[in-house]
């Protein structure tokens, strides 16, 4: 018996192929790209600063135009993608974000940034849903959780190799701000061209149920008012925004904290970023390998509440007390991977039907990047005026997200024990009829 039909509790958990894994990485370079993208700017903000003397306002300008057109294009490239068919979105959007980051790597002039940013902003917010659709559409129900959850794997990725590259050109002054996005636009541009290559049909399933249509009728949009769809929409939407609300937060401003709150010095605040990075990775890998088994629910009651606990002993402190950031930092980059937006992203394709998937998920992921857009522009001065305050407001919302989880774990989206076994069993029965 092999170990994956052990931890899953079947006879034996079926195996992804080698074409499964390769939509998933080419699909993943959507997160990958979108992580890339955040990260590279915040790292140029300086850079940019000094080369085209831009004030604070013009550079709070900048990050709020690309958190904006992320959203933007989540929430119009889901529906996009539904309407008139993902695979010609999925084969096109890539392309423009290249663009996006080519304007990045030769801009002149601050008008030129702020078109690079809207551009690629936009085209990440559209390829975001897309590309997951897309995956759902081309696997089985028994191996999609270990495919979605690679996605978010290339999240992570998308962060270390952002931070690696500007740590390692960080002494070229400007040159390294252009060599961060003209990593980003090769990488879009190989992604675009090996999309394009593949061969893909949906699997049965999906065909079955609609997912594999090249376009769905205006219609279908009538569906979201429906209580089969607005129910799990509602309800992953809601987890999405109170577990990105804290989430955001400490990625966007986690070293600005670090550095003004807790007193750590800025080599020690970005050491510590980069320490907690493979732990994070390494947990994300852990992920995909239990994604299609009943222990991913099983770890996401656990992790929740570990989850509110790094929060809490953070907030307790104020965040003055470096020792306890460090417990802080460890512990929510263990368990966050178990209970955050890996999640999100598989229960955002188990819990609607396939002719909706892409615009149900642009609509949650579009509203919640907006909304946190809003608040990152109010904490900075939150954090100046107190800092624990921002950390019991993260963790009432990292509360609320656990909530809602359980409620979706329960109710809306259970990966239950022996699922993988009984799509096996339906493929033999299947086979048997022919």
């Amino acid at each position: 018996m092999s170990n994956d039909a052990i931890v899953s509790g079947s006879p034996e958990q079926p195996r992804v192929t080698r074409a499964q894994w390769r939509l998933a990485v080419l699909s993943g370079m959507a997160s990958y790209l979108d992580s890339g993208i955040i990260v590279s700017s915040g790292v140029a903000l300086g850079l940019w600063q000094d080369r085209f003397h831009l004030s604070s306002w013009g550079l709070g300008a900048l990050s709020a135009a690309l958190t904006f057109s992320i959203a933007v294009g989540s929430l119009i490239g889901g529906r996009l993608a539904d309407r008139f068919g993902r695979r010609r979105v999925y084969g096109i959007d890539i392309l423009v974000y290249a663009v996006g980051a080519a304007l990045l790597v030769v801009a002149p002039n601050s008008t030129f940034l702020f078109a690079g940013m809207i551009i690629g902003g936009l085209a990440a917010g559209a390829d975001l849903p897309t590309s997951l659709a897309m995956v759902s559409e081309h696997s089985p129900r028994s191996v999609r959780g270990r495919l979605i959850g690679a996605t978010q794997t290339m999240w992570v990725a998308g962060i270390a190799v952002a931070i690696l590259v500007g740590f390692a050109t960080s002494t070229l002054g400007y040159l390294s701000a252009q060599i961060l996005f003209a990593h980003l636009a090769v990488v879009a541009v190989v992604s675009w061209i090996l999309r394009n290559r593949m061969r893909l049909s949906p699997v049965p399933e999906e065909a079955e149920r609609g997912g594999g249509a090249e376009g769905i009728d205006a219609k279908a949009l009538r569906r979201l008012g429906s209580r089969p769809i607005l129910v799990p929409l509602l309800a992953t939407g809601g987890f999405y925004l109170a577990w990105n609300l804290a989430a955001n937060t400490m990625g966007q401003y986690g070293t600005y904290f670090l550095t003004t709150v807790s007193g750590a010095s800025q080599t020690l605040a970005t050491g510590l970023s980069l320490a907690t990075l493979p732990l994070g990775l390494a947990c994300s890998l852990v992920f995909v390998r239990l994604a299609d088994t009943p222990w991913r629910d099983r770890l996401f009651y656990v992790c929740a509440a570990l989850q509110v606990l790094a929060f809490a002993v953070a907030a307790a402190t104020g965040g003055a007390v470096i020792a306890a950031m460090i417990f802080f930092l460890l512990l929510y980059n263990v368990v966050n991977q178990f209970a955050g937006e890996a999640s999100y992203k598989i229960w955002s394709q188990e819990a609607f039907p396939g002719e909706l998937r892409a615009t149900t998920q642009g609509l949650t992921y579009g509203a919640s990047r907006a909304l946190c857009g809003l608040a990152g522009l109010a904490t900075p001065a939150l954090m100046h005026a107190s800092g624990s305050v921002v950390l019991w407001l993260s963790t009432l919302c990292v509360a609320v997200s656990g909530l809602i989880g359980v409620m979706i774990v329960r109710r809306i989206a259970p990966q239950g024990a022996g699922v993988a076994g009984r799509d096996a069993g339906l493929a033999r029965q299947k086979e048997v009829i022919r």
